[in-house]
């Protein structure tokens, strides 16, 4: 049956096929196939995509690129991704994923993998690549960076804290004299409370998984170390209990409406803050427990579906989209962070955006989060049983809520 289908369609199933299957065995895959291509990502909030979309579709007018805007929220992102992938529908060409997905989407042949010479990424921040790789093999392109920052009042902070002591001590007398909160991050039990729990263990010199995402290296008293920082917080009021129930927007609020002296939050909350505050705050890196900590990065990278039957195109307009131009447009018009390392030491950019200096220090000293094909599982266990321990401070100890999560990440490990 195969012999009487067109030659052109004979030459895409082949291509799909290879994209599939090469991801099992090494090489690279070679993309093949054009014409009108989508974009899946999460929802545009700032309106600035489509003019980048409207340059390319000028140019390339018989490869087209359409938009489809996902909810905004990553976990609804991906539940679609993820239904959208498993029955191979080539509805996707395009994937805009996070950055902790790449695992997942690779392990599970749903994306290809990419010729690295086709893409400048020497010239990329080094950690955002890693976010990329996965088993030595490109599987995306980044496209965005991201890395927890402390905002602090400078009307009330005369240095900012580079330790998690120095914190709690500036946050005591802050919340005793001024009658608002000390410090507050993403404590809700979703992936941001995860992501603030990697950032106290790794600033406390652990990490939850290996590189690669196959061994636990979780040691419970770096964990014990992590949430006494924050348990002492909740026990001493300097953390406010109405963080338990903040995300990102309910921290920036709560920061630039003046209930907090200090805040974890991403470098899109510095704009909000800076119409609010105007000068009367500042960024810098996270505290750790005997210097300046370690954020975990975030952003989002781009793949090519398995899929997709224009996979060239696909690759085409990754790099059209990746590409030094359009990374400025990024930040000056979407406000994301980009991954191009020369746009952190513009000295216009740095005028404009004054927290890029220390954005890049945050970001260098990033860890990605683990590479596992399980994260979500992980992800799930972590914020869970961190949330349980921080709603119940006065009776939760730390010394059993680490040793929980270890054993909890070993199951998961041993069984996927």
């Amino acid at each position: 049956m195969l012999r009487s289908l067109p030659l052109v369609l004979v030459v895409l199933l082949a291509t799909a096929g290879c994209a599939a299957s090469s991801n099992e065995g090494g090489g690279e895959t070679e993309t093949g196939g054009t014409g009108p291509i989508t974009f899946a990502t999460g929802r545009d909030t700032t309106a600035y995509l489509q003019p980048l979309l409207d340059r390319w579709n000028q140019a390339h007018p018989a490869e087209k690129v359409t938009l489809l805007e996902l909810p905004e929220a990553a976990d609804e992102q991906r539940a679609q991704m993820v239904a959208n992938l498993q029955a191979r529908s080539n509805r996707y060409d395009v994937l805009g994923l996070d950055v902790v997905w790449t695992a997942e989407f690779a392990e599970n042949g749903w994306i290809i993998p990419l010729e690295r010479g086709l893409f400048p990424l020497d010239r990329f921040l080094p950690p955002v690549v890693e976010t990329a790789v996965y088993k030595d093999k490109l599987w995306a392109v980044p496209y965005t960076s991201n890395a927890g920052l402390l905002y602090y009042r400078t009307d009330l902070v005369k240095k900012p804290p580079q330790t998690w002591a120095e914190l709690r001590d500036q946050s005591r007398e802050i919340t005793k004299k001024h009658d608002i909160g000390g410090y507050a991050g993403q404590f809700l039990a979703y992936e941001g409370l995860t992501v603030n729990f990697s950032e106290a263990v790794q600033s406390a010199g652990g990490q939850i998984l290996s590189r690669d995402g196959t061994k636990v290296t979780f040691d419970p008293a770096k964990g014990k170390l992590a949430l006494d920082f924050l348990l002492q917080g909740m026990r001493e009021g300097w953390i406010p209990k109405e963080s338990l129930s903040f995300k990102e927007e309910e921290t920036r609020l709560a920061f630039q409406e003046g209930r907090l002296a200090f805040a974890r939050n991403w470098p899109h909350a510095y704009g909000p803050a800076r119409a609010e505050l105007g000068a009367k705050f500042a960024v810098t890196r996270l505290p750790g427990l005997n210097g300046p900590g370690s954020s975990s990065l975030g952003g989002a990278n781009l793949a090519i579906s398995a899929y997709s039957k224009h996979q060239h195109t696909a690759q085409e307009f990754i790099r059209y989209f990746t590409s030094l131009e359009n990374e400025r447009r990024v930040l000056t018009e979407g406000s994301f962070p980009p991954v191009w390392t020369e746009l952190y030491d513009d000295p216009a950019l740095i005028k404009r955006f004054p927290y890029l200096p220390a954005l890049k220090e945050s970001i260098l000293a990033a860890k990605p989060r683990p590479a596992s094909a399980n994260y979500n599982q992980l992800s799930l266990v972590i914020a869970s049983s961190v949330a349980k321990a921080l709603g119940n401070p006065s009776t939760e100890t730390a010394d059993d809520v680490a040793a929980s999560i270890k054993s909890e990440l070993e199951e998961i490990i041993r069984t996927q």
